[in-house]
């Protein structure tokens, strides 16, 4: 299983969010995690189509989640950001070649294509498994319970130097 980088980025900034006291600049989240402003904009308007987080306007502005992280999963991030497809998309390969076995023949998928579904469904009922809580839970688990606090008295403190409030 192979995700796109923003997935990694897209789920840091709603643990992130997870500490906001008001409504979270682009800007101010690309300074924190060090990467494009543009890039990251990139994620959050996915997460925004999503409906997981909401952009708020005007000189104050910024992101905020749209629910409780509670009620946010990994799964939702990840197809947020990369999509529902799933990772293994069979193409029949048994029906080709001089042995092929004919499409009639066909009526249920073949040992490696229900593995594979069975490995992706696995897989995405971990993710739903997990929220952004549980996420935001393990930083104070890895670095200790100020962590999150720090945070976000980074978010806030000379917020007005980094970002006006765009959206991108």
């Amino acid at each position: 299983m192979k995700l796109s980088g923003g997935v990694e980025w897209a789920l840091h900034c709603c643990v992130v969010l997870t500490t906001a006291t008001e409504p979270v600049p682009a800007a101010r989240l690309a300074e924190l995690h060090d990467v494009s402003g543009s890039y990251l904009a990139k994620q959050l308007q996915a997460l925004s189509r999503a409906g997981l987080v909401t952009a708020v306007q005007g000189k104050a502005g910024g992101y905020v989640l749209t629910r409780s992280p509670e009620l946010i999963t990994m799964l939702d991030v990840v197809t947020a950001v990369d999509g529902a497809q799933p990772a293994f998309v069979c193409t029949e390969i048994r029906q080709r070649g001089p042995l092929a076995t004919p499409p009639e023949a066909c009526t249920r998928p073949c040992p490696i294509a229900r593995a594979m579904a069975g490995a992706d469904a696995a897989w995405r009922a971990a993710l739903q498994a997990i929220s952004i809580a549980d996420l935001a839970g393990g930083v104070d688990d890895d670095y200790g319970p100020a962590a999150l606090a720090g945070l976000s008295a980074w978010l806030t403190r000379n917020a007005g130097d980094t970002a006006t409030g765009e959206q991108g």
